[in-house]
C-alpha cells in the first residue's frame, strides 16, 4: 500500500514531532513540549464565556461561513494596535492556530525546490508543515540577537529564494529576541531580494523583562511580511485559534486556499473567545502569565547555573517558553538522550536533530520550562546534568 502513497508522506513522517509529546513513564520530568501552564489557563472565565455563546439567541451550531469572525478579528486588530502593528480587521484570518498558518503559507508560496530561508535551528512543527511541499532548504545560523544577517545576504545575493521564516520574539527553540537594527535590515533585505518574509509571533505577548521591540510586520514597506499569532500560549490550546495577516493579493489567495481546506474555523470557539476578549480583562490575564514564566524561567537559569556541568552552554531567554542547550559538537545528544537520560535518569528534551531542516546537528537542545513545576526544573536540571556528564565520559572512553 505504501507505494501508493504521496511522496510528501515520507518526508513529513520523519519530522520528529511525536518527541514533543508526554512520556508514559511517571517518573520522567520532560522538558520536551512547549505546553503551557494548565494551572494558568483561564478556565472559568473560558467556561463561562462559552456557556454564554450556546445559550445564545441565535444558534451558534450550524455553519457560520461569512462574516462570522468579525467581531474576533476586530478585538485581533485592536490587539495588534496596543503593541504598535496596525492591521485592518479584513485583512486578518483566523485560522485553526498558527500552525494552520504556516500550512498555508507554505502551500501558497512554496512549488519542490523553491528556495525557503530557516533559522537554524527553528521551530519544529514548521519544518513539518514545510517539508510536505519539499522546499529547497537554505539554512541560516542564530546569532545572540538573531539570525545572521551577513549569511542571509549571501545566500539572497546566490541563490532564489522565495520566502523568509523567522521567529523575531523569543525564538523557539532558541529564546532568543532579533534586535531591532537587525528587524530593520531585515525587511530592508527582502524589499532588495524580492523576498516574503513569515513572521511567526507566538511568544509575542510572553516578555519578562526588557523592552518590547516593533514587529517585522510594523516596519513593513512593501507588503512583503506575512505575521502569525496565535491564542495557544496567551489562552489555551484546545481552542485552537491563532491568525494570519497580510497584504491584499497575498490574503485573497490565502482565504481561497482556506476554504478549500476546512471551510470555516469553529465559530464555536471564535465566538467564545469574543466574548472572553469581550468580557474579561486580557492585559491582567496576561500580566499573570508574565509574573509566574518569569518565575519558572528564573528557576530554570538558576538550576542550569548551579548543576550543568563546564561544558554545556546555555541561553538566558528574556521571555517564551524555552532555553537552547549546547555541548561540544562529538556529543550527540540525541544518542545521549536515548542512551543515558530516558532509561537511566528520567529526563527528556528535544534534541537538535530535527530542528535543523538537514538532521545533521546533533550537540544541541530545546529545553522548555514551561510546563514543569519549580521542584521538578530543580530535579530535572539536577538529572540531566548527571546524563550529560555520563555521556560525556562514554564519549571519552
Amino acid at each position: 500500500m505504501t507505494e501508493e502513497f504521496a511522496s510528501r508522506v515520507s518526508i513529513t513522517s520523519k519530522s520528529g514531532l511525536n518527541a514533543i509529546y508526554p512520556s508514559h513513564d511517571p517518573e520522567m520530568i520532560s522538558f520536551t513540549g512547549g505546553f503551557p501552564d494548565a494551572s494558568l489557563f483561564p478556565t472559568k472565565e473560558l467556561g463561562d464565556s462559552f456557556q454564554n455563546v450556546i445559550s445564545g439567541k441565535q444558534t451558534p451550531f450550524q455553519y457560520q461561513i461569512g462574516e462570522e469572525s468579525e467581531p474576533l478579528r476586530n478585538q485581533i486588530s485592536q490587539l495588534l494596535a496596543a503593541d504598535g502593528t496596525q492591521v485592518d480587521a479584513s485583512k486578518i484570518m483566523v485560522t485553526q492556530g498558527a500552525q494552520q498558518g504556516l500550512d498555508l503559507v507554505a502551500k501558497l508560496l512554496i512549488n519542490k525546490g523553491d528556495g525557503l530561508v530557516v533559522e537554524g535551528p527553528t521551530y519544529i512543527g514548521a519544518l513539518a508543515a514545510f517539508d510536505a511541499y519539499e522546499p529547497t532548504y537554505y539554512t541560516v545560523g542564530m546569532e545572540e540577537d538573531g539570525m545572521n544577517l551577513v549569511d542571509l545576504k549571501k545566500i539572497l545575493i546566490q541563490q532564489h529564494v522565495k520566502l523568509i521564516y523567522t521567529i523575531p520574539d523569543f525564538q523557539n527553540p532558541t529564546g532568543t529576541v532579533m534586535s531591532l537594527a537587525k528587524r530593520k535590515q531585515l525587511v530592508e533585505l527582502a524589499n532588495r531580494y524580492d523576498v516574503l518574509l513569515l513572521e511567526d509571533a507566538p511568544y509575542r505577548w510572553l516578555r519578562y523583562e526588557g523592552e518590547s521591540l516593533p514587529t517585522l510586520k510594523s516596519l513593513d514597506t512593501q507588503d512583503r511580511v506575512i505575521q502569525l499569532g496565535s491564542f495557544s500560549k496567551i489562552l489555551a490550546p484546545a481552542l485552537r485559534l491563532g491568525w494570519l495577516t497580510a497584504g491584499n493579493d497575498l490574503f485573497e489567495r490565502l482565504q481561497e486556499l482556506k476554504g478549500g481546506s476546512d471551510l470555516e474555523t469553529s465559530s464555536l470557539m471564535i465566538q467564545t473567545v469574543d466574548y472572553y476578549l469581550t468580557h474579561y480583562d486580557l492585559n491582567e490575564h496576561l500580566g499573570k502569565l508574565q509574573k509566574s514564566y518569569q518565575v519558572k524561567r528564573n528557576a530554570m537559569m538558576n538550576a542550569m547555573e548551579r548543576y550543568l556541568p563546564d561544558f554545556a552552554h546555555y541561553t538566558k531567554p528574556q521571555g517564551g517558553f524555552f532555553t537552547w542547550l549546547t555541548v561540544p559538537e562529538d556529543l550527540d545528544l540525541e544518542k545521549v538522550q536515548n542512551n543515558q537520560l530516558k532509561p537511566s535518569f528520567h529526563v527528556m528534551m528535544i534534541p537538535s536533530t530535527n530542528l535543523f531542516p538537514d538532521k545533521t546537528h546533533r550537540n544541541g537542545a530545546r529545553i522548555s520550562f514551561s510546563n514543569v513545576t519549580l521542584s521538578q526544573i530543580d530535579l530535572g536540571i539536577q538529572r540531566l546534568s548527571n546524563g550529560l556528564s555520563s555521556g560525556y565520559q562514554k564519549r571519552s572512553v
